[in-house]
Order: structure tokens, then C-alpha cells, then sequence
């Protein structure tokens, strides 16, 4: 029973094996300064790369989004009430989920984020910017979506080695 409700990370990575070690190895790099365990990093991004990929999501969009909304801290609490790493509103919690899930869990986070994000995604029929804002709570206004991918863009831009 406690596996079952421990927060563990995903226990695989989707796609090419050479490619995800590449991205995991990279990645990892990446966000050494702001996670400095190595073990906690690599579950971290297992997660991040499963749940994004689970949900048809880029990954390199879901650590913008974590970067902005929580610089990666597991138990940030917004003014309004969004919770860890995804900044996921309670309410998700009584939408979708049942009262045990805990945002606060690595797991159930990025799953909740994902599945939001892809929800407004398909809401906006792939618009990246309204879905952002959509997940901000702020359709209409360009700030939060223009820094999310400006992240993307600058941080954690990323595209696998190209075969010879």
C-alpha cells in the first residue's frame, strides 16, 4: 500500500532509447543548478518526459511552464492557491481527480499539468499561446505565454543529434 500512494517517478522514459538518454543526459545538465541531487533530477525529468510525452506534450514546453510557474520548487503555493511544480489549482483535484490525490506529489502534479495543458491545447485546436494562457488564467493576455516560450526557447530549447 505505501507504493502505492509513494511519490515516485514515472519508471520509464517514451521513445527512442538513444534519444531519451540523450535528452535525459542533457536536460539534466541543464537544470544541475537548480536541482542539485542527481537522483531527484533524474526521476524529475523520467516524470516530466513521460507524463509530457504521455499527454502529447514537448517536454522542453512542460520545464518552460514548470520554470515559470514554480523555479522548480515541489511545494510552491501561489496567492491563489496553485500548488507545486505545475501550479495546479485545487479545484482540478475535485474535477478530475479524487480527494486522496496530492498535489504536492511529483507524479499526480505533472500528470494534473499535462493533462490541463492538453486540455486547453485541444480547446484551442493547438494554439500554443492561447492554451498557455488558457493554463494561466489570463486568455487574452500575451505576458505569461510570450515568457513561457521565450523559456522554451532559451533554456531548454533542445533537438536530438542528427544521425550521419
Amino acid at each position: 500500500m505505501a507504493s502505492a500512494i509513494a511519490d515516485r517517478a514515472a519508471a520509464r522514459l517514451i521513445g527512442d532509447s538513444n534519444e531519451v538518454q540523450a535528452w535525459l543526459a542533457e536536460m539534466s545538465a541543464r537544470l544541475a543548478s537548480r536541482m542539485p541531487d542527481a537522483e531527484q533530477r533524474r526521476e524529475f525529468l523520467i516524470t516530466v518526459q513521460y507524463e509530457a510525452s504521455r499527454a502529447g506534450l514537448d517536454p522542453q514546453l512542460v520545464l518552460a511552464v514548470i520554470q515559470h510557474e514554480s523555479a522548480f520548487r515541489k511545494y510552491a503555493i501561489s496567492s491563489a492557491s496553485a500548488r507545486g511544480y505545475m501550479q495546479v489549482m485545487p479545484f482540478w483535484v475535485r474535477l478530475i481527480g479524487t480527494a486522496d490525490h496530492n498535489l504536492f506529489q511529483l507524479r499526480t502534479n505533472l500528470r494534473y499539468g499535462c493533462t490541463i495543458l492538453r486540455h486547453y491545447l485541444d480547446i484551442e485546436k493547438g494554439d500554443v499561446v492561447r492554451a498557455l494562457a488558457r493554463y494561466n488564467g489570463s486568455l487574452g493576455r500575451f505576458e505569461y505565454p510570450n515568457a513561457v516560450l521565450g523559456l522554451q526557447e532559451s533554456r531548454w530549447k533542445w533537438a536530438p543529434a542528427k544521425s550521419q
